[in-house]
């Protein structure tokens, strides 16, 4: 999918400029959430899968960065910061939520590994239950039953899980022969979800352009800094270190969202929606990058 990255934006951008087609899109986002969790699990190569698990630092080191050291610092310096309660609220439960479960597909849109993404997509998918709600109640200036939350988070997540399973066990060859078809499906669910987030954001943005453009920017701030964060710290290749910056960066926030139900309040769906733009903006940056980086180590 080369064109994936710009398709991506391309989907955002038609949910804003379109509001009737994401007003009409919008009672499918839980659908395309589970079909993202879904299409993660279908993309499990077990013996790669196994063999990312040996390294502490795929099954340790950043599902614990992700699920715990990142919403826990971004939670604090909010609140350190001034923010006011609904926006730390809103930082926290977005960073809460596990890696995008489109992370790999990006991945191979870019040309990276897809593996190490998707063993920390899944480790912090099953971790969601416990930390989402542990850490949403420590912030979470509102009303919020953290084990009716990790009840919704364990049904959407182990529903998908259980199906995958079933698909795994019956069609295991024919899931193999379509990992492209399957590619195709996430980035499908990924546009239909951009689309549907962007239901309603056009009239609060005309409606409150001084809170709308905070929540853009301090989602672009975040999902910036949580990417370099990981890129510093992950030794090895440019592509390594950019694959990490991803699965910190870019998070399944539709995951808790959809989970939240009614307890969503206006401004934390506002802000939720602005974090779509980075998720599907960066990584037609990164592949910019990357190419540049590899027309300079090809130039003699």
């Amino acid at each position: 999918m080369p064109r994936g990255p710009t398709l991506l934006i391309i989907g955002v951008l038609a949910g804003l400029a379109l509001p009737s087609l994401a007003d009409g899109l919008r009672p499918l986002m839980a659908a395309a959430i589970f079909m993202l969790v879904l299409g993660t699990f279908l993309q499990v190569d077990g013996a790669a899968f196994r063999g990312a698990l040996r390294r502490p630092l795929v099954w340790l080191l950043l599902p614990a960065l992700a699920m715990l050291v990142s919403p826990l610092a971004v939670g604090f310096a909010a609140r350190g910061a001034g923010f006011a309660p609904e926006l730390v609220v809103a930082l926290v439960l977005s960073v809460c939520a596990p890696p995008s479960s489109g992370t790999a597909a990006v991945a191979r849109m870019l040309g990276f590994d897809a593996t190490v993404p998707l063993a920390v997509t899944l480790l912090s998918m099953a971790l969601a239950p416990v930390t989402v709600p542990l850490i949403a109640a420590g912030f979470a200036g509102l009303a919020l039953d953290p084990l009716a939350l990790a009840a919704r988070l364990a049904l959407l997540v182990g529903g998908a899980g259980a199906l995958a399973l079933l698909l795994r066990r019956q069609a295991a060859a024919q899931l193999v022969q379509h990992a492209r078809l399957i590619d195709a499906l996430v980035l499908a669910s990924l546009l239909l979800f951009a689309i549907a987030t962007m239901a309603g954001v056009r009239a609060q943005i005309e409606a409150q352009p001084i809170a709308a453009a905070t929540c853009v920017g301090l989602a672009f701030a975040c999902n910036l800094a949580l990417q370099g964060l990981g890129a510093l710290l992950t030794p090895g290749p440019l592509a390594e270190r950019l694959t990490t910056g991803l699965i910190l960066g870019n998070r399944n926030v539709g995951l808790v969202w959809s989970a939240m139900g009614a307890a969503v309040s206006p401004m934390t769906a506002l802000f939720f929606a602005a974090t779509q733009f980075p998720i599907y903006m960066t990584p037609r940056l990164i592949e910019m990058l990357v190419r540049r980086a590899r027309k300079e180590n090809a130039a003699p």
